[in-house]
């Protein structure tokens, strides 16, 4: 079994949830998974983590949003935990090597996607280009709010499949 795992299994189940929160940033995600223990590898804890995710009610997928800064900027949201922020500085990092041309379309995008939608544009943005999330977010834009709900919960999970990896490697 994994070390990190096996720890934050045996971890009271208020200390397991604070522990992973800044692997989604839903507290009600947090506590769940920290109630479903003890998984006995990553694998389950993903399947279980999907799980509880896709069940979440759109206010808990909101939470999980406000804790993402935009794409292309630095700082991170006040709400958002040093972990958390430090894993969107690594997932965004093409961002900063992108042309001015570039970053200035992505704030004025995201810009548009606020005023649109009232919250912040969530991509998986590992592995990504700055000029692909550029792309994915103007296509997002025209998309209805139900739909781009959709997109960014399943854009939110995967993001969190990731960082639960890169939880379980610390």
């Amino acid at each position: 079994m994994n070390e990190i795992l096996d720890r934050w299994n045996q971890m009271s189940e208020q200390e397991a949830a604070q522990d992973i929160l800044s692997c989604c940033g839903s507290a009600a995600w947090a506590r769940e998974l920290a109630a479903r223990r003890p998984f006995p590898d990553e694998a389950s804890l993903i399947s279980a983590s999907d799980d509880i995710w896709r069940r979440l009610p759109a206010h808990d997928w909101l939470e999980a949003f406000a804790k993402h800064p935009r794409i292309g900027e630095r700082k991170a949201p006040v709400a958002a935990s040093t972990q958390s922020a430090s894993w969107s500085a690594q997932e965004q990092q093409s961002v900063a090597t992108a042309t001015e041309s570039v970053q200035s379309a992505l704030a004025e995008a995201n810009r548009e996607y606020e005023q649109r939608f009232g919250r912040v544009f969530i991509v998986c943005a590992t592995g990504k280009s700055a000029a692909e999330m550029l792309y994915t977010l103007k296509q997002r834009l025209e998309n209805d709010e139900a739909t781009e709900l959709q997109a960014a919960a399943d854009e939110q999970r995967k993001i969190t499949n990731l960082r639960l990896k890169k939880w379980l490697s610390l």
